[in-house]
């Protein structure tokens, strides 16, 4: 059985009112497309995006004493984070400066598998530092008053969880979005 060649379809750009900004009573600067960061699909990589950048700056600025204690499940993590944070980043970046890049990357499997293992990485790494928090910071928190690094740590690993479902959902909008399922 062979199979044809694949056709890509890329839907016109025309001036659409979500690109450029709106100036008194015309639009500047339309070769962004500031239009996506208010779609349904903007929406939800902005979440990640920001929910993934507090799990960030929460594990380098209260678990970086603590790492030695925690061991991997504070690299894993942080390495989970850095790693989802930037790709995300940067297709948010494609995404706003060129409204055919969004059209072509969505209907390819990328966003599909990238969400998907971000999924899995996410709830994986927040299940692991949940266990190593509860062992290792937990008997310092009971005995050490104003012991910040227990509740950030612990909110890492809930929001780990968070992010780790919207990155799901993603996967699951992104394969909707591959297969032409509306």
């Amino acid at each position: 059985m062979t199979r044809g060649p694949t056709i890509v379809r890329v839907a016109p750009s025309g001036g659409g009112s979500g690109r450029g900004i709106k100036c008194c009573c015309c639009r500047c600067c339309e070769c962004f497309n500031f239009g996506y960061l208010t779609s349904q699909h903007g929406v939800i990589k902005l979440s990640e995006a920001m929910l993934g950048g507090l799990c960030q700056s929460l594990l380098v600025k209260y678990g970086m004493s603590e790492a030695s204690a925690m061991g991997s499940a504070f690299h894993g993590f942080l390495t989970t984070a850095s790693a989802c944070l930037l790709t995300t980043a940067l297709l948010i970046a494609c995404y706003v400066l060129s409204s055919n890049s969004q059209q072509l990357i969505r209907q390819s499997i990328f966003e599909c598998v990238f969400n998907s293992v971000a999924c899995f990485m996410y709830l994986s790494a927040s299940s692991y530092m949940g266990v190593a928090v509860n062992i290792y910071l937990y008997p310092r928190y009971s005995l050490i008053s104003m012991y910040a690094a227990y509740p950030a740590m612990t909110a890492v690993y809930y929001i780990g969880v968070i992010v780790g479902l919207v990155h799901g959902a993603d996967a699951y909008i992104s394969y909707k979005y591959h297969k032409g399922i509306r």
